[in-house]
């Protein structure tokens, strides 16, 4: 693999911006702030370098999707994702039948296997579904729902040869818990979402292992003065990261600021829950069998329910700071260090740092993508 650098940049390091410049070597970060500089990439004003961010909620891109069950739509969305800044993604799948779900569980795995370097890089599975509340499916197809049980987790855990690292499960169904403590015990990440919880099945869910909760404020029990739900649960106990979609349509600007005030960039992970129209503009699309309208940014199924986003990532990026009047430092902790360190890679990703992955994301001053590094591969440049 060829050695190469970027020249006279600021370099978000876990100690802030410095100026200096970046070499890569075999794929990692292999030397900062280094002083032999030929051949080294230079551009044309100002650059800022950070962490390539990590998307752990992303269905699909480019008119592909995880469920189309192909090494090809894995790698149309990889490509397609790199575009905005995103270097490595959990596939998410949704409610599907078992042998739908299989198949995706078996692409995902077998591409993995590959170690394709044509774009952003995937880290695993995300299984959103089939282990959710009927009452709170969202866009996901009722028919699909079954009741969480370790041992069918285990058969698509077998399917994905250890692939999947996060589960979306409802905690106030039957055997949720002994599905989460199981989850917990197994380094999978346990995710409250598609749930009618109250306050109490959320705290006994964090004390059976759930550390995350799925697409925050979305298809889950708001708070309430008398009944403080998943949302309310979210914003005390520390032990759960959130997930957000920060388009302003799923969750509008004001709560997008209550969670941060609440939460702070410790507590929340940036997420697009992308589905395949990502990029593609206005039109008909598809979403596990269910027609979605596109109109504009927003994506909706025929009864108005929200069906995923088309929110960009490095979108997401600014809007954060927009929203909340954050900095590009604390929004990079939510965009690459948060999701790092919930899915078991900040060993090797997540944070500019000498030995690390060399995923980079390289912004102009006005924080457009104008490149994206994976692995040490340019797999974008505008």
């Amino acid at each position: 693999m060829q050695c190469i650098g970027i020249k006279n940049a600021s370099i978000l390091t876990p100690d802030g911006f410095k100026e200096g410049n970046l070499r890569i070597n075999e794929g990692k970060i292999d030397e900062l702030f280094c002083h032999d500089t030929s051949d080294f990439i230079t551009f044309n004003g100002p650059v800022m370098v950070i962490p390539g961010f990590i998307d752990q909620h992303i269905h699909g891109a480019g008119n592909k999707d995880t469920m189309d069950g192909t090494n090809e739509a894995i790698r149309i969305i990889a490509k397609t994702i790199a575009k905005e800044g995103t270097t490595s993604f959990l596939a998410t799948t949704m409610t599907q039948s078992k042998e739908a779900i299989n198949q995706a569980l078996k692409t995902v795995s077998n591409y993995m296997d590959q170690a394709s370097i044509d774009g952003a890089e995937v880290l695993g599975v995300h299984l959103e579904g089939p282990f959710i509340n009927k009452e709170a499916c969202g866009a996901q197809p009722v028919e699909h729902i079954i009741t969480p049980t370790v041992e069918q987790f285990k058969r698509f855990q077998d399917i994905a040869k250890g692939s999947i690292k996060m589960v979306t499960i409802a905690p106030e169904v039957d055997g949720a818990h002994e599905l989460i403590k199981h989850l917990h015990e197994n380094q999978v990440v346990a995710s409250i979402g598609h749930t009618v919880a109250t306050y109490n099945d959320v705290v006994k869910a964090i004390r059976s292992g759930a550390r995350n909760v799925t697409h925050c404020y979305n298809a889950m029990t708001p708070l309430h003065h008398r009944e403080p739900g998943v949302v309310g649960a979210t914003f005390l106990h520390d032990e759960l990261k959130a997930e957000l979609i920060a388009d302003g349509i799923h969750v509008c600007k004001e709560s997008v600021n209550i969670l941060y005030k609440n939460k702070m960039k410790d507590g929340i992970i940036l997420i697009t829950d992308a589905m395949r129209a990502k990029g593609l503009g206005d039109g008909t699309y598809d979403l596990g069998g269910q027609k979605v309208e596109v109109n504009g940014h927003e994506a909706r199924l025929g009864n108005g329910t929200l069906a995923g986003s088309v929110l960009e990532y490095a979108t997401g990026v600014k809007n954060m700071m927009h929203f909340t009047d954050t900095t590009i430092e604390d929004v990079s902790i939510m965009a690459s260090q948060n999701p790092a360190k919930q899915i078991g890679v900040f060993d090797r990703k997540g944070s500019i740092e000498e030995g690390k992955d060399a995923d980079l994301v390289i912004l102009d001053q006005d924080y457009n993508v104008l490149m994206t590094i994976c692995r040490g591969h340019i797999v974008y440049s505008k």
